[in-house]
């Protein structure tokens, strides 16, 4: 139980799975799966080395070519999002919003 509480705390980046679970399961070099999904292999890279987000388009295209849910990687973008954000809450000073009475 407490590794899938640290797992949803800390998610995968979607370029690591995309990496291990799509690109090395096909035996695909990042160069061929670039032109694969017709995108140039600096962005490829990008972000299968986590320096860049998972783009709706990009999720359609790794659907198109290789049959994973759209819907299923921008769920893990999120969810790595909010996790890092979350990460972050103690640094974002906002307080809590009250109304004043009337």
């Amino acid at each position: 139980m407490k590794e899938k509480t640290k797992r949803m705390l800390n998610p995968v980046h979607p370029g690591q799975f995309i990496r291990t679970e799509i690109i090395e399961a096909h035996g695909l070099s990042v160069t061929e799966a670039a032109k694969v999904l017709r995108v140039s292999r600096p962005t490829l890279s990008s972000l299968l080395n986590s320096k860049a987000g998972l783009s709706g388009e990009m999720a359609l295209r790794i659907e198109k070519a290789f049959g994973i849910a759209m819907d299923t990687l921008m769920r893990m973008q999120s969810s790595y999002d909010i996790a890092r954000t979350r990460g972050r809450a103690d640094m974002v000073d906002v307080e809590r919003y009250a109304p004043s009475p009337r």
